[in-house]
């Protein structure tokens, strides 16, 4: 795994020599490329810079051509948690799925299944994040009404004594095994078309860490 990372890194490198504007989507075919460029644009992201699409052509070109997202990112609702910002990503190149606490249920799942198989995404990333509330009340409790519900999804999988950093990894995992286990995305992920990868963002420093 450390000498995959290592890959990744070289390739994130190497792209940055080239210059992100020069390159497309178009060219992002194997999750390693996607997670490269996601690690770009996180970097640029963490600078303060940004080189992300929005601009009017290119929301006409994706209303009228469609999307092609590169990735599909299943993250929090927390507002602090931008995820095209943090990945420095432009109109129609993430496909995102946003709950608190970054939970997966059957609607959940069903938007995965449908960036993978549909939209052609080569990477889903499950990204937790430091200071998450909704794994903080499923550790220490206070949750009522439905958001018991999700603090319940979050707390079956917690280890006893976990600490704050351990229980969002645990709880990135969690959601990971959930994806992996669907019907569809086990023979995407079986025929080498997708690979599922989790990942924690520090909402202090804007930094993402790939797990291994």
């Amino acid at each position: 795994m450390k000498k995959f990372i290592a890959l990744l890194l070289l390739a994130a490198l190497m792209l940055c020599s080239c210059g992100r504007a020069a390159r497309s989507p178009e060219n992002l075919d194997s999750a390693e490329k996607v997670m490269a460029y996601l690690m770009e644009g996180n970097a640029e992201y963490v600078a303060g810079k940004s080189s992300a699409d929005i601009s009017a052509q290119k929301r006409k070109d994706t209303a009228e051509n469609g999307q092609f997202p590169y990735a599909v990112v299943v993250t929090c609702s927390d507002s602090r948690v931008p995820a095209e910002h943090i990945f420095s990503a432009g109109v129609g190149e993430l496909f995102v799925i946003r709950t608190a606490g970054n939970v997966m249920g059957e609607f959940e799942l069903g938007s995965v299944e449908y960036g993978a198989e549909h939209l052609g995404a080569n990477l889903v990333v499950v990204l937790g994040h430091t200071g998450c509330g909704a794994v903080d009340a499923a550790m220490n409790g206070g949750a009522h009404g439905n958001i018991e519900k999700i603090t319940e999804e979050i707390s079956s999988c917690l280890t006893e004594g976990c600490t704050a950093r351990e229980a969002e990894i645990i709880n990135v995992r969690n959601s990971i095994e959930k994806i992996e286990s669907t019907e569809i995305m086990a023979e995407l992920i079986e025929a080498g078309k997708v690979r599922v990868a989790g990942a924690v963002y520090n909402i202090e420093t804007g930094r993402v860490e790939f797990l291994d």
